[in-house]
């Protein structure tokens, strides 16, 4: 397996702290979520260097050992778009592959849906396209329900203080505590992202994610531009806060779509069912992406 290197970037006026394998022009970009870290695709890095890619996955700005900006409007979406740019085309990528978890799957469908840059592919795993969200949301009160954290999340200097109490529990139970296979989420890994979230600002930087991108959901209209690059969704059906309900519904906004729904796996899905994350990966590149 590829041997995972750690090392600084400077992207975007910004420092990166990421890790990395492989070498090459096609480049996937690995973007974790929250309360995540880089450290969350220790399973996927190894796979994607094997199959050919130079993988980089980078603590986002604000978290972990990369670059905190201090204002809030240093997170709403435009800025996190451009550090996905900039990252690319630091790399020199000539082939792109964007692959985003949660937060960082918001970023990516963001990225897409603006076109920013080029992509010769797509994953995207628990997090709806924001047309589909949006109707969800309007759908029934199953959804606000579950989502109930994000307006929580509004409220100044609270869920920081929620959030890093007692060495930041909160953070640790976030993962055992939703996972079905806990197992999966022993002490020494939900440790490392308790310490990341106890550095200083670290919590409000990655808080300010929600706050500064209240009204994302609107940002393309009631007819979002389609996005024609091959895309794959993989959804851990057993996700407390993302009902099931989000996967149906893509045929207008992407024309290339594949969906891979694993039973009795939460949010945490490349974290708690990383064999089979990767066999769906590793298909979907030879089928999608063979260069």
């Amino acid at each position: 397996m590829a041997e995972i290197t750690t090392r600084r970037i400077e992207a975007n006026g910004l420092t990166f702290l990421a890790d990395e394998a492989g070498e090459g022009e096609d480049v996937a970009l690995l973007l974790h979520g929250f309360p995540e870290s880089r450290f969350s695709w220790r399973h996927q890095i190894p796979l994607l260097a094997d199959l050919g890619w130079r993988v980089i996955a980078p603590d986002l700005r604000g978290y972990g050992g990369s670059s905190r900006p201090a204002q809030k409007a240093d997170y709403a979406i435009d800025h996190l778009m451009e550090d996905v740019a900039a990252l690319f085309e630091g790399a020199g990528a000539r082939r792109r592959l964007l692959i985003g978890h949660d937060w960082g799957a918001a970023i990516a469908w963001a990225f897409a849906l603006d076109k920013r840059l080029p992509l010769d592919g797509l994953v995207i795993m628990n997090v709806p396209h924001p047309a589909v969200l949006a109707r969800v949301m309007r759908a029934s009160w199953r959804q606000p329900l579950r989502s109930w954290y994000m307006g929580f999340f509004q409220i100044p200097g609270l869920p920081e203080a929620a959030m890093t109490a007692n060495g930041a529990k909160a953070i640790g139970s976030a993962f055992s505590g939703m996972a079905v296979d806990k197992s999966r989420f022993p002490p020494e890994v939900t440790d490392v992202y308790r310490k990341n979230a106890l550095i200083p600002g670290a919590m409000t930087a990655m808080i300010n994610y929600y706050r500064a991108n209240t009204g994302m959901l609107g940002r393309w209209g009631e007819t979002p531009p389609v996005i024609d690059v091959p895309t794959l969704m993989i959804w851990g059906e057993a996700d407390t806060a993302l009902g099931i309900e989000n996967t149906q519904g893509y045929g207008p906004y992407v024309s290339d779509f594949a969906l891979h729904r694993l039973p009795a796996v939460s949010h945490w899905v490349q974290q708690e069912a990383p064999e089979r994350v990767n066999e769906i990966l590793a298909d979907w590149i030879a089928a999608r992406l063979a260069a």
